[in-house]
């Protein structure tokens, strides 16, 4: 059961969304009169849960737990659905550089559990006093597989290509984490609110996609007028 979750999750969060592709070419150029797209993302339908037994490691790890597989909070909102604009070519710069991207393994759990990089490096790191072999896919294909024995430890690796990556650990099957490699700027997750904002986006029409691992994407055709803000309710549904 927890391997056909596991898999419906990969097709669903993937499937018409994103192809596993060479990043494509984004031109970074001045964006005049600029709009902004802005929104929340809800889901009405029933939230389903899935069972946690560690069985082992249980000091670190936790006891057995119900935990949704969409967390949805007050007025229906959505936590962590990745929002997007697909087939930008051209349009602002990507944000300032700061801190290298991460996936840090606590307690267990992937942190974050989602999460929008552009294509390059990012760190796997292990905070807990225990082994993880954390392991992340491209569809069926490998993209890494790194055991982490040692607390603190942190091994950089590469995602050079456009698409999702799931990700679970080889010494814990039930952890679970995301990946959503872009190629364009335009791009957000969602807070515990279920909002998102994408702003400085050139006039004209597009394809605003919203996706969670549970339901899967939505695709909202979207106009964007100069200097206004476009306001939006997208509902995700179960396929």
């Amino acid at each position: 059961m927890r391997a056909a979750i596991l898999m419906a999750g990969a097709l669903a969060f993937g499937g018409a969304a994103m192809v596993d592709l060479p990043a494509q070419a984004y031109e970074i150029g001045p964006v005049e009169g600029g709009g902004t797209i802005e929104g929340t993302v809800v889901y009405r339908g029933n939230v389903p849960t899935q069972t946690i037994i560690p069985t082992k490691d249980v000091e670190v790890c936790g006891e057995p737990r119900e935990e949704p597989l969409i967390r949805v909070g007050e007025g229906q909102a959505v936590e962590s659905a990745v929002v997007y604009l697909a087939e930008v070519a051209k349009g602002k710069d990507w944000p300032e550089s700061g801190k290298k991207p991460e996936l840090d393994n606590i307690k267990c759990r992937f942190e974050p559990q989602v999460q929008v990089i552009a294509p390059g490096g990012i760190d796997i790191v292990n905070s807990d006093p225990v082994l993880h072999n954390t392991h992340g896919y491209y569809g069926k294909r490998t993209a890494f597989n790194l055991a982490l024995p040692n607390k603190g430890q942190r091994i950089p690796t590469d995602l050079p290509r456009v698409g999702t990556v799931r990700v679970d650990c080889d010494a814990h099957g039930w952890m679970e984490g995301w990946i959503y490699v872009v190629d364009n700027p335009y791009y957000a997750v969602t807070g515990a609110d279920g909002k998102f904002s994408i702003t400085d986006v050139p006039p004209g029409d597009y394809k605003l996609v919203a996706v969670q691992p549970f339901t899967g994407p939505v695709e909202t055709q979207v106009t964007v007028a100069g200097g206004q803000p476009t306001t939006l309710e997208v509902e995700l549904k179960k396929q």
